[in-house]
């Protein structure tokens, strides 16, 4: 595998903050406008990836009236939908007990594939489904499109019918680096390092699976987007040590840049340390019933018909409540 320094993973897929909340935005940005102009944001999508946005399936009378259409969706509303369905990726990768290494890729996918889109133009749980069965097939893991619909009871047409968009939205770049990697390479040299060997083998064993759940959570927050893998598990490394007291982290990293002498200060790694954590402190792990109400508006902007139904049943509800209350 090629280094992280020479990949496309370093130099297309690592953004700052400020890059990042733009990108966002303007996806945000283009499915309003398209929505103001078709009147719905649903995407058909071809095998062969290309798209155009669908006609809304409504009638013409309600298509002409701008205040029945449906609401889009806010950005924090986005992002809240996108938080939900990245922690259904690490649960359906855990029920179908796939390695963490496809767990981390196939959320790095759905990462960026949200960055060239809205969730108003295509169903994360569709590209969810989608970007667990693409990194199954880049880290060598197969597991078919069938296997993978039957497992979690979903029609694998939808799997495969948003491959080609998912691969051209990634551009093609299936190669990424997530942090289980350097953890691993942390650890072992920690346990090589001053007393650590001398230790409790139950406090190592312990600090271990610690750092590997940190890396968990880091990897539902944006840091990957944002920073390097070696120093996502050094994050991780640094929360399991406080919560463990396995090493003397402070100690054992001055070591390390003294061996390596990495591209990166001290004290910026410490910056950067400190800006993941903030991140993830600031995590949010949605409930099916903190996105319900998302989800109904999501479901009207790509099928404004189903808004109209939910109209006229609202309506012929209120006329139910109306006539109980004169009886």
């Amino acid at each position: 595998m090629a280094d992280f320094a020479t990949s496309t993973h370093r130099a297309k897929w690592i953004f700052t903050p400020q890059a990042l909340k733009e990108k966002y935005k303007e996806a945000n940005k283009r499915a309003k406008q398209a929505l103001e102009k078709y009147g719905a944001t649903r995407m058909e999508v071809d095998v062969d990836g290309s798209f155009s946005y669908a006609e809304p399936q409504t009638d013409a009378k309600a298509s002409a009236d701008k205040h029945s259409r449906p609401k889009a969706l806010k950005i924090e509303e986005e992002q809240l939908l996108r938080a939900f369905y990245e922690f259904k990726i690490q649960d359906v990768c855990d029920a179908l007990t796939l390695p963490h290494k496809i767990q981390a890729t196939a959320l790095i996918y759905f990462k960026r594939f949200y960055l060239q889109w809205s969730v108003m133009e295509h169903h994360p749980k569709n590209i969810m489904l989608t970007c667990i069965y693409a990194a199954c097939k880049a880290e060598e893991n197969h597991v078919s499109a069938e296997q993978l619909g039957i497992g979690i009871e979903q029609d694998h047409h939808m799997i495969l019918d948003n491959e080609m968009l998912v691969l051209q939205s990634l551009g093609f770049d299936l190669i990424v680096y997530s942090p289980y990697r350097p953890l691993q390479g942390f650890i072992t040299d920690m346990e090589e390092f001053g007393d650590a060997n001398e230790r409790q083998p139950e406090i190592m064993k312990n600090f271990h699976e610690s750092a590997k759940a940190e890396v968990d959570r880091i990897m539902r927050t944006e840091a990957p987007l944002l920073f390097p893998p070696g120093q996502l598990a050094l994050a991780a490394v640094r929360r399991s040590c406080e919560l463990h007291n396995a090493i003397d982290f402070e100690r054992y990293l001055k070591n390390v840049h003294y061996r390596q002498h990495p591209a990166h200060g001290i004290s910026e790694l410490y910056l950067n340390m400190n800006a993941i954590d903030v991140l993830i402190n600031k995590l949010e792990t949605p409930t099916s019933k903190d996105v319900k109400h998302i989800d109904r508006k999501l479901k009207s902007c790509l099928d404004p018909a189903s808004h109209e139904k939910s109209k006229k049943r609202k309506h012929r509800s209120n006329e139910g409540s109306s006539e109980m209350h004169v009886m």
